[in-house]
């Protein structure tokens, strides 16, 4: 394929997998029409704006700052990120507090005092331990590493079970968004080295920055929203629900693992007749979480304007992680008003007034009797937030699917932005080559 075939690469998804495929293949003279039934680009990552003026990610996400993938693709200055702190501040099983300062990028310094109710000194100087360690590897070296689950690699290392239940699993339990970690310890090693070499951030205006930054350098026309598509006929044709059928150079699906075993199945209206036939390839298996929005009724921040993200060591909790994304970019949240954002991880059966009420009292008993008092801003429930990674899944699953046909995405590889646009990357490179 050349770059001067007259029809474009048809890529089906305009989250960041997507966008990210389209951007390279533009850069490489390639002709690229990017469709979407969404109303904005960003798939996963995006960003509303109520009338208030409260900019409401949807779902807790950051980016981290260090991924390869990421500072290969982004003009970092134009999203003016903003940075949390390295660190965190634990509620305890009891109810008590305890801040740890830079605990990965800074680890003696912040775990050292033995007054520390997290973890004995050998806790602390294992973090040391991993630290080193996992500045040997390059990322790519570290998910290739043999794995195990993040909780028996973490037992095996020999950390004691109440540094595992006081900080592994509130900290890493909310960025995998598997409490139990059971996520590949491969993926750990990497995420652990990210957190240490880099920084969580967000852009100003919103994660949604994101995907609008690579929208933005394609071709006007290039991306077509509120565009369904109803099935993959072959390699150069979709076909729309509205019915029209649209002929490409080459069909790529940057889309979730069940919407692609969708838009496979009966490829050319013959249901026989599809891919589905290899499920072990396609992983549709997905993290579920929630996120409800707060705002206090006045400027000041229950979050002290530390940037530290808050953790809750209770299991038992609904309230997993807070975080106050106004405190560390003021855009957030209107002048005089605070962004309070509440994570809870797995799928739970309460309805959205039952589940708002009972934040209200675990907030109350976490940051006072004025918690009661915030306003409920928005829930946002994500069936599908991140792929499943388990031990014994390949680091990336076959990105060609057959003639002209591709895939790409965290569903085909490890669960994270990175992984979203590396393949989107590497599938670029692919039809270039062809």
């Amino acid at each position: 394929m050349t770059s001067s075939d007259s029809k474009p690469v048809i890529i089906i998804g305009a989250g960041m997998a997507g966008l990210a495929c389209a951007t390279w293949l533009h850069r490489a003279g390639h002709a690229v029409l990017v469709l979407d039934a969404a109303d904005a680009v960003g798939g996963r990552v995006r960003t509303d704006i109520t009338p208030e003026g409260f900019r409401l990610d949807r779902g807790f996400q950051v980016l981290l700052t260090n991924y390869p993938e990421a500072r290969r693709i982004f003009d970092y200055g134009v999203l003016n990120l903003k940075a949390f702190r390295s660190g965190a501040v634990i509620r305890l099983a009891d109810g008590q507090e305890t801040t740890l300062q830079n605990p990965l990028q800074a680890p003696l310094a912040a775990l050292s005092a033995l007054k520390s109710p997290i973890g004995t000194l050998p806790d602390k100087l294992r973090i040391l331990s991993l630290v080193r360690h996992v500045l040997k590897y390059t990322p790519e070296e570290l998910l290739a590493r043999p794995a195990t689950d993040t909780l028996g690699f973490l037992q095996r290392y020999g950390w004691s079970e109440q540094m595992i239940n006081s900080f592994f699993k509130p900290f890493f339990g909310g960025v995998f968004l598997d409490r139990e970690l059971t996520t590949a310890s491969n993926f750990f090693e990497f995420v652990f080295q990210q957190f240490v070499t880099g920084e969580a951030a967000v852009p100003a205006l919103g994660m949604q920055q994101l995907p609008e930054q690579l929208a933005a350098r394609l071709p006007v026309g290039t991306v077509r929203l509120n565009s369904p598509v109803a099935g993959v006929v072959d390699g150069t044709h979709v076909r729309l629900t509205t019915g029209q059928v649209v002929q490409g150079s080459a069909v790529v699906l940057a889309t979730d693992g069940l919407s692609t075993l969708r838009l496979l199945g009966g490829r050319s209206g013959n249901p026989d007749d599809s891919l589905t036939a290899q499920p072990a390839g396609f992983p549709t298996a997905a993290r579920i979480t929630t996120c409800t929005y707060f705002a206090t009724p006045g400027g000041h921040s229950p979050g002290r304007n530390d940037k530290l993200l808050r953790l809750n060591a209770a299991s038992s909790c609904l309230a997993h992680n807070v975080a106050f994304p106004s405190d560390v970019s003021g855009a957030y949240a209107p002048a005089g008003r605070a962004l309070i954002s509440v994570s809870t991880h797995g799928e739970r059966s309460l309805g959205e007034e039952e589940l708002t009420a009972r934040l209200r009292e675990e907030l109350a008993a976490w940051f006072g009797t004025a918690a009661r008092q915030w306003e409920h801003l928005r829930t946002y429930r994500i069936p599908a937030a991140l792929p499943v990674y388990l031990p014994g899944q390949p680091v990336e699953q076959p990105l060609k699917l057959a003639d002209n046909l591709y895939r790409c995405g965290d569903w085909t590889s490890y669960p994270s932005l990175n992984a979203a646009l590396a393949t989107g990357r590497e599938v670029a490179e692919m039809i270039v080559k062809s």
